[in-house]
């Protein structure tokens, strides 16, 4: 289990890394969709500190159980800084250094060089504020009983998207954060991380689900093809814009499909709602 307690380590604040950086590294990828999984469910229960109890059991009396409840906007903010900090912020800072070097720089060379360079430039200020702003908006819109589904689903089909980048472009430099987990490729973590974005899609939303997961592979095709059209490859940094860009999207997707108000109802969360 070297492999998944590595991906754990790396993705998120948890303590689970083995001793020796290098054990699990190489099998750790395919397990990503998982420990997003495993983050969605922390951001559920997040959530359920800030959601009122009458929401939570609407048919029964819940007047001596009565909290107070967060606006939605502040609720929905202290998820998105819950995420954050969960992962330190590993991925937003590869966000800000892709977007310095993508959009700022002019050639293959200087864009690599600004992939080096610690300090911040206008383009990271711009990208962070913005996908934060969408993705605080975002969350505060979601109804009540698309909520489970939605916080579980869109962290793990966005560490997909990591996976998949990987999987499917080279890496551009020979050290590097990401080279570790480069080693060995094949098609067995491929596989392994399409099976949990798979099952973990079609049982928290169905039909939708399976879109959901197309839309986040195909936007992380496309942000890879860029990102090495104009790198000659791709590294860690981008990886972690992929995963912020892919998060923001589909969750802009899910506000969407919320016209429906079955749409991203797994039969499981409606049963566990109904006998609320």
């Amino acid at each position: 289990m070297n492999g998944l307690r590595s991906a754990v380590g790396f993705l998120t604040i948890l303590p689970l890394a083995p001793r020796r950086a290098s054990d699990g590294m190489a099998s750790a990828r395919g397990w990503f969709p998982l420990v997003g999984l495993l983050l969605g469910a922390a951001l559920v229960g997040i959530d359920l500190l800030f959601t009122p109890v009458s929401l939570l059991f609407p048919l029964s009396d819940t007047t001596i159980y009565q909290r107070p409840a967060f606006p939605p906007l502040l609720s929905a903010a202290l998820i998105v800084v819950a995420l954050a900090v969960l992962t330190r912020g590993l991925h937003l800072d590869g966000l800000m250094d892709s977007a310095d070097a993508l959009l700022g720089g002019f050639t293959r060379e200087r864009r690599l060089a600004i992939l080096r360079d610690s300090n911040v430039g206008a383009f990271a200020v711009i990208s962070v504020v913005c996908i934060m702003l969408i993705k605080v908006i975002a969350v505060s819109e979601l109804p009540p009983l698309d909520r489970v589904s939605a916080l579980l689903l869109f962290p793990c089909l966005s560490r997909w998207a990591m996976l998949l980048v990987m999987e499917r472009y080279p890496y551009v430099r020979r050290r590097g954060l990401g080279t570790a987990f480069l080693r060995g490729r094949g098609k067995r973590q491929l596989a392994l991380g399409l099976a949990v974005a798979l099952f973990a899609s079609a049982a928290l939303a169905g039909v939708y689900g399976i879109a959901l997961l197309a839309a986040a592979s195909a936007l992380a095709w496309g942000i890879g093809a860029w990102a090495a059209r104009l790198l000659g490859g791709v590294t860690g940094d981008i990886y972690g814009a992929v995963n912020e860009i892919v998060e923001t999207a589909l969750l802009v997707l899910m506000i969407a499909l919320t016209g429906d108000p079955f749409a991203l109802q797994s039969p499981l969360v409606w049963a566990l709602w109904q006998t609320g």
